[in-house]
């Protein structure tokens, strides 16, 4: 007789493996996994970890590309009560050194191709046991490191000693738009219904109550084959590969680092995807500027929706993507962070805001009064806030947990830091980030309304939007933008665009141009780079 099964993560994978053994679960490149085939390999690699000394509650950074390696070393880690860490792959040394650091790495899956960075790093994790090499040949560079592939036969023996629970953990880090990446801790089970919607992603259903109830949502629906864009190492990537996994379908990873637009049509061409998600207008811009380039191209018939996670995607992009390949296409955003799970989606633009969602049991609106947080009455704004399933907090840091995670009227809420409006109606309108918002002449303006705005100008291909000191109006708004290939800069222009879309106190005072806006891997904008790039081109044009 089989022991229950938990609500750890890799537990409720071997659920959905008993389920369906033999269908297709990664397809990463040439090569094409099954569940069951996915299932040995994690086992192999969990058995290799655990002879190295890997055990309960020893963090495993994961350093690579999208690939099933990276869905394999999470749930290795999970079956060893172990917590995976998700690594950037373009941290320098010197980040690599201080997230090693801060994690205390006892285990290291890295890419060969990234070993310079690490052989820099590995001094700030003095406590290693275990190092696998992917994709490389000849010797590695790294004292002690195994062939990944070869850790996978390196060891036997069973795994069914180890006590799982619903309180295992994960650590995720997030870089956010300033300041060194920060490690949120959830508990399993409380990840999968807040990040993953608790088994009923793709299901009327809805979440599952017990495990076992996995084998019902997989069983009721179509199979779908789903296409996440982003790093594996972000947890926009990361959430949406888990999801598709838990739902019994079939993933497609792109095994080359970076979003090519062309090589994502071609893989949704060839493979009749399903569903695709992208990170915001950082994809969807390039995205919709191939499709125009190459009308015809692509059967992209099979594609019924495009969802956006961690970064929203404009109007003027969903409408041309509709144009591009149909009308009758799903196009949604989704709201969420590493310290939230997912927040709400909307399926429709808001006639304000960014996004407009639904009050529930676990969205609300919540507003400080001198220190103490209360829920919003019907026309208040304030800040967005979760309940329900949460993290436990920040890694190594008690005062900002304290700060995020607040009590309001007894409950306990991740206080997002977007502000939001609650409705007559029950609605939720959010207007953006309050750390972004600029004060201009004592008026609001959120960046990511103005940013909308002058990205729908045609010549436009990217912009971030910041404040700048002023003498008369405290801060003023100002534009950094990028422009297509071959357009003029026409700063003009582009402000009277905007006038004809926003409130005249929200029209950029200046438009400063870049040769490209500076992103994360993720498409979050660094917005510290933008307002010294902003300031130091203003300057000069003053002198």
């Amino acid at each position: 007789m089989s022991k229950a099964k938990t609500f750890n993560l890799a537990d409720l994978f071997s659920v959905v493996v008993d389920a369906v053994p033999d269908r297709e679960a990664i397809v990463c490149g040439k090569r094409r996994l099954t569940y069951r085939q996915l299932d040995e390999r994690i086992g192999g690699l969990a058995r290799w970890l655990r002879a190295q000394g890997i055990q309960a509650g020893d963090t495993v950074g994961i350093h690579a590309y999208n690939g099933n390696e990276f869905v394999e070393a999470c749930f290795a880690a999970f079956k060893l009560k172990a917590i995976p860490v998700n690594v950037n792959y373009r941290y320098t040394s010197d980040e690599l050194r201080y997230l090693y650091d801060n994690a205390e790495l006892k285990a290291l899956i890295y890419e060969a191709e990234l070993e310079t960075q690490n052989l820099g790093a590995l001094s700030a994790a003095p406590g290693l046991r275990a190092i696998a090499r992917l994709h490389g040949t000849g010797q590695p560079g790294i004292a002690g490191a195994m062939n990944y592939e070869d850790a996978l036969t390196a060891a036997s023996g069973s795994l069914d000693d180890i006590p799982l629970s619903d309180d295992d953990q994960m650590l995720l880090y997030t870089g956010g738009t300033t300041g060194m990446p920060k490690g949120v801790i959830w508990p399993h089970k409380a990840l999968f219904y807040a990040g993953f919607g608790g088994g009923g992603g793709f299901s009327p259903s809805g979440p599952i109550t017990k495990p076992e109830e996995l084998v019902d949502r997989i069983n009721e629906g179509m199979q779908i084959r789903l296409m996440p864009t982003a790093p594996l190492m972000h947890g926009a990537g990361l959430w949406a590969t888990l999801i598709g996994l838990y739902g019994g379908n079939t993933v497609y990873l792109d095994p080359k680092p970076g979003f090519d637009a062309e090589r994502a049509l071609d893989t949704i061409a060839a493979e009749q995807i399903n569903v695709m998600t992208i990170v915001g207008d950082a994809m969807g811009i390039p995205l919709v500027d191939t499709l125009k380039a190459n009308p015809g191209r692509w059967d992209l018939s099979s594609l019924m929706a495009i969802s956006s996670a961690s970064a929203l995607f404009s109007e003027h992009i969903q409408q041309a993507l509709k144009e591009l390949i149909s009308p009758y296409i799903r196009l949604v955003n989704s709201m969420g962070s590493s310290e939230t799970g997912q927040a709400g989606v909307s399926i429709e633009a808001p006639k304000e805001g960014l996004i407009q969602l639904t009050r529930g049991e676990t969205i609300d609106v919540a507003v400080d009064e001198g220190g103490q947080w209360r829920f919003a009455r019907p026309g208040e704004t304030g800040i967005l806030v979760r309940m329900g399933y949460l993290p436990v907090g920040y890694f190594k840091d008690p005062q900002k947990t304290a700060a995020t995670f607040s009590s309001v009227e007894g409950k306990r809420c991740s206080v997002s830091g977007d502000s939001a409006r609650l409705n007559e109606d029950g609605t939720i309108t959010v207007f953006g980030r309050d750390s972004q918002c600029i004060n201009t002449g004592g008026e609001k303006v959120f960046t990511e309304e103005v940013e909308q705005a002058i990205r729908s100008y045609p010549d436009v291909i990217d912009a971030v939007v910041v404040g700048i000191k002023d003498e008369r109006w405290g801060q003023k708004v100002v534009g950094v933008v990028a422009l297509r290939e071959g357009s003029a800069q026409n700063g003009e222009a582009i402000r009277g665009h905007v006038r004809n879309h926003l409130a005249g106190y929200k029209v950029p005072k200046d438009i400063v141009f870049v040769d490209a806006v500076k992103r994360t891997p993720v498409g979050k904008a660094d917005y510290v780079w933008a307002k010294a790039r902003a300031e130091e081109q203003l300057s000069a044009a003053a002198r």
